[in-house]
């Protein structure tokens, strides 16, 4: 499963001499720097609140957009995603048998989605599913500073047209927060706002989440102070007594999980209870699509 991470050291950004250090440090110096850059460092934070965020990286038919934001795009571009991977189902307390995030052609997707999901700059928009922002190859034993499990769902949200209205973050954390602020009409212009698990049931297109690394987080206790290890995925079919959900950087992979709910479809009981005992699931984020109309690129003849 995803963790939250501490990235790896920043860039050195001053003029180099030879030997690809700046002239004239002490070698002392030039030894701290050398272990700062290997050192983890925070996660970036997704834009402050009421900071323009950059998106001219985006494509032109996800940025404008050519059409609607909605629930069908954001299930298709997940379901495209997941059989992009192979098609990987996850079963409870079993490992898939190989590592796709370092596969050809599926570690530089997994870069895509650090580039195209968060707001330019953002150190992390540099890593891909087997690299630092520097270009170096982690091990496998680093695959946790670099969890891509909220890029994902930035990815999945922003391909299908959400614009600005999404908090595109490297964390979990962050737009489930914003999602509450929704929620509690601290906030009016995001398209998602959390919903509690035993009063609301999923839709598809919606996002669920859980908290991970054995520490709970309540809905009651949202918004959170801080950050929180957490992980979501997307919902992508209903069925009589259980959700198909896709999520990123689960088992390494773009992987679907069958989630058990309720007779009527809601991942608790009226009691609160979550029924799938494998996952602590604590609130589910209702994504309002169809809030945007298509506008018209450039050229395109006016209907």
């Amino acid at each position: 499963m995803p963790g939250e991470r501490a990235g790896p050291g920043i860039l050195l950004t001053r003029r180099l001499g030879r030997g690809g250090w700046p002239s004239g440090l002490p070698l002392a110096l030039m030894l701290a720097l050398a272990l700062a850059a290997c050192a983890p460092s925070p996660p970036s934070a997704g834009p402050a609140a009421g900071a323009a965020a950059d998106d001219s990286h985006v494509p032109p038919f996800a940025r404008l957009p050519y059409q609607r934001f909605s629930r069908e795009a954001a299930v298709q571009i997940a379901l495209r995603e997941w059989r992009a991977f192979g098609q990987p189902i996850v079963l409870p307390h079993q490992e898939l048998p190989f590592d796709n995030e370092r596969a050809e052609g599926l570690w530089q997707r997994v870069g895509e989605y650090w580039w195209l999901g968060l707001p330019l700059p953002v150190r992390e928009q540099g890593w891909t599913g087997m690299h630092d922002q520097n270009g170096r190859i982690f091990p496998a034993s680093e695959d946790g500073n670099y969890a891509w499990s909220a890029a994902f769902i930035d990815y999945v949200m922003r391909m299908a047209g959400a614009q600005d209205r999404f908090p595109y973050s490297p964390n979990h954390a962050d737009y489930i927060n914003a999602a509450k602020q929704q929620a509690l009409g601290l906030r009016h212009d995001l398209v998602i706002a959390a919903e509690q698990p035993k009063a609301y049931a999923p839709q598809r297109g919606d996002l669920i989440c859980m908290w991970r690394e054995g520490r709970p987080v309540d809905y009651r206790q949202l918004p959170t102070a801080g950050s929180f290890p957490g992980h979501c995925d997307i919902v992508v079919a209903i069925h009589s007594g259980s959700l198909d959900v896709i999520g990123g950087n689960v088992e390494n992979s773009v992987s679907m999980k069958h989630i058990p709910v309720t007779a009527d479809g809601h991942l608790a009981g009226p009691d609160g209870v979550v029924v799938d005992p494998d996952h602590p699931w604590f609130v589910v984020l209702r994504v309002d699509y169809e809030i945007n109309p298509p506008v018209n690129p450039p050229g395109a003849p006016v209907s």
